[in-house]
């Protein structure tokens, strides 16, 4: 019924979705690290008034794509009038 032809396809595709589902889980990981880091200090400035950076979709992705980073641009953004 089953020759080496499927078993070796069945193993193929067990290893793919086993690559997948790691790499899927280390982007997600990275992304919810820099997120949380990102709206602790964007609470921070706008607790201690250096910043009024409102919580929007967008500010949240690019806080959650750049972390630190993001969260530099977003003050930078916000103290030159842009946001």
């Amino acid at each position: 019924m089953f020759g080496l032809e499927h078993l070796i396809l069945i193993l193929l595709v067990i290893a793919v979705a086993l690559i997948i589902f790691r790499l899927t889980f280390k982007i997600i990981r990275y992304l919810a690290v820099n997120t949380i880091v990102g709206l602790i200090l964007i609470g921070i400035l706008n607790f201690l008034g250096i910043v009024n950076i409102k919580l929007t979709l967008i500010n949240l992705l690019i806080v959650a794509i750049g972390g630190i980073v993001g969260v530099f641009i977003l003050v930078l953004l916000n103290l030159i009038g842009l946001q």
